[in-house]
């Protein structure tokens, strides 16, 4: 981490979450983040449903929900970055404060609620997207809506044109009974509609699917089935968590999804069971607690084809990036690995 990141962490760090979010996004608009230069090597590149992605460090959705920092984004050293989550009609969220550093346990807890401008403005700055970025958008619904599943697909059809691909979101905590839409039959219906607004799409897209972590075998067995009859291309594990066990931090009774370090052996361990029941024929991307390279190897390692973060660069900054890609090289130097498909799945029964 170069002197100038140190600093600008520290003064973030003086604001509430919210407005240092709302502070690092705009710094990044006008291109003054100090950003790390990438970490490039052909031994990192590889593919998840058809993209091509220089390296397997991804952003997660979140950060910029309302697409605005993609120049600055596009040259932070991510191998792809996924903005969102979009609604068809702009909603203000819940009320402020939503958002809670967990500084001892190197977490995060928000309750945003799906704020975004929705998906006409969002579409209109993907339009202007910056070119060689590949760039993913997360799909949500609207908290009022009489049609949340048919939310998704309009998303996808305002948006689409715009994207490389789309994840659909029914894992957030923080809409009021968005995650029964996990439940086999309802996501069924909710998919099969998604896919249909893709084929509409002039270049249709790969279609991810994002997940909880609080499931029951029972509970990932039935979603794996009704991807692979569907058709998703790919799916994220996970999303944040309910879970609060072992917190020490002050803000650890808020309400919300709690995401970071805490989350990690959860998500991994939900990652190997999804490799293991998808035998390996769907792309899976692990999310939670990556904020260090034995972090994001193990999640490869586990199942994953690639990895996402976004908790960590709160307390890390954006040099995270080369640091993970730098260390997974020299992970896979030391288990003799000579490309990231190598990797996965090779520790998948340590996590089962």
């Amino acid at each position: 981490m170069s002197k100038l990141e140190r600093l600008s962490l520290t003064a973030l760090r003086s604001f509430d979450p919210e407005t240092a979010h709302g502070l690092a996004i705009k710094a990044l608009q006008l291109g003054l983040a100090p950003l790390p230069r990438p970490c490039v090597s052909s031994r990192l590149r590889m593919q998840i449903a058809g993209l091509d992605l220089p390296n397997p460090v991804g952003l997660a959705a979140g950060f910029d929900k309302n697409a605005q920092a993609l120049d600055g984004l596009a040259r932070a050293g991510f191998g792809f970055v996924e903005v969102g989550a979009a609604t068809p009609r702009p909603q203000p969220g819940n009320p402020r404060p939503r958002l809670f550093r967990l500084p001892e346990d190197r977490a995060v807890i928000n309750r945003f609620g799906f704020n975004n401008e929705g998906a006409q403005v969002i579409a209109t700055r993907l339009a202007k997207r910056p070119k060689g970025m590949v760039l993913g958008l997360n799909l949500g619904a609207n908290k009022d809506s009489a049609d949340r599943a048919g939310d998704f697909a309009q998303v996808l059809r305002i948006c689409g044109a715009h994207v490389d691909f789309a994840t659909v979101n029914v894992s957030s905590p923080n809409t009021e009974k968005l995650r029964d839409l996990q439940g086999a039959s309802a996501l069924k219906a909710l998919l099969q509609g998604v896919v249909q607004a893709r084929a509409e799409l002039a270049h249709p897209i790969p279609i991810f699917l994002k997940i909880a972590p609080d499931l029951n075998g029972d509970e990932l067995a039935e979603i794996a089935g009704v991807a692979r009859e569907t058709g998703v291309d790919a799916i994220i594990a996970t999303n944040t968590t309910l879970a609060r066990e072992g917190l020490k931090s002050a803000s650890a009774g808020e309400k919300g999804g709690l995401s970071g370090q805490p989350l990690f052996e959860m998500s991994t361990r939900v990652l190997a069971q999804l490799s293991l029941l998808t035998e390996g024929k769907i792309p899976l991307i692990g999310v939670g607690g990556v904020g260090t390279p034995e972090q994001a190897y193990a999640k490869l390692r586990a199942g994953a084809s690639a990895v996402q973060l976004y908790s960590a660069l709160v307390y890390e900054g954006l040099s995270l990036v080369p640091r993970l890609n730098k260390g997974l090289l020299a992970l896979m130097d030391r288990d003799g690995f000579s490309a990231i498909p190598d990797v996965v799945g090779t520790g998948r029964a340590d996590w089962l």
